[in-house]
């Protein structure tokens, strides 16, 4: 049975993991919070309390990674309010261990934030120039894996997560002067961003970058009205004195390389 170690069992991580179970896979799976390790336990996860530092690790990330050929790393950048991080050294400090355990593969969910806000359509050709400190450290730290010739990282960049009770809708209902009406949305629902991962797993996709959302980028303006109207929810309204800003992002690369179908078009 091959096993896999899950680096950040959250709202992504942990269905992956049990998709993963499902599809006959070990799977090791790391949280911060001691109230979710018996939560991952219950459900055939073996758990790991582990946190990552800029300058060390707290768990027993040797034990957490052993036997395992494939390490998912989903901890996404924490760089709002006053608890801003170091994500890049964070991911320095895990390096050394990932290069002498058994992991041969890296896969690390990272982010369309890498793209500037140009009005352009962009695929993985494209070259990423980050403005947020979010996109600028997650483009840092998708270098030091990919570079690292020890082990092969696929990167994979997101485009704004949906699925379950998360929607950006439920933050702009009701809101004045929301920006970019125009800008096209780049969204992706949680059931096909488990679907891409266990299709890199699958068709054995290692030292490759692939943009990830569906195919689908009405303009925002249209699109969360639409949605809040179907939601029966307050609308948003934007400002319109503006020109908008914003990008097109393309994922045909998963379909001719990894041949797949997107389970969730319209969003």
């Amino acid at each position: 049975m091959r096993q896999i170690s899950i680096l950040g069992c959250g709202w992504l991580g942990f269905p992956l993991a049990k998709s993963l179970l499902e599809n006959g896979f070990s799977v090791q799976g790391s949280t911060t919070s001691m109230d979710k390790m018996t939560v991952l336990k219950n459900v055939g996860i073996t758990p790991f309390h582990i946190s990552l530092f800029e300058n060390s690790i707290e768990g027993e990330i040797d034990n957490f990674l052993e036997n395992s050929e494939i390490l998912i790393i989903d901890i996404p950048p924490k760089l709002r309010g006053a608890s801003k991080e170091n994500f890049v050294g964070k991911i320095q400090t895990l390096i050394p261990f990932i290069e002498k355990s058994s992991v041969e593969k890296v896969l690390f969910v990272s982010s369309t934030a890498v793209y500037p806000d140009d009005n352009s359509t962009i695929s993985e050709a494209s070259v990423p120039y980050p403005e947020t400190e979010s996109g600028k450290q997650l483009l840092a730290a998708e270098q030091l894996l990919q570079s690292n010739t020890a082990f092969q990282t696929t990167i994979l960049r997101f485009g704004g997560l949906i699925g379950g009770d998360r929607h950006p809708i439920h933050f702009l209902s009701g809101r004045k002067g929301i920006e970019n009406p125009n800008a096209p949305i780049n969204l992706i629902d949680r059931e096909d961003c488990i679907g891409i991962i266990q299709a890199i797993i699958e068709t054995g996709s290692w030292q490759e970058t692939f943009n990830a959302v569906a195919p689908f980028h009405p303009t925002r303006s249209d699109y969360y009205t639409k949605k809040a109207v179907a939601l029966h929810l307050p609308l948003p309204e934007f400002e319109i004195g503006k020109p908008s800003v914003g990008k097109t992002i393309v994922a045909d690369k998963l379909i001719t390389v990894l041949h797949y179908k997107f389970k969730n078009i319209v969003l």
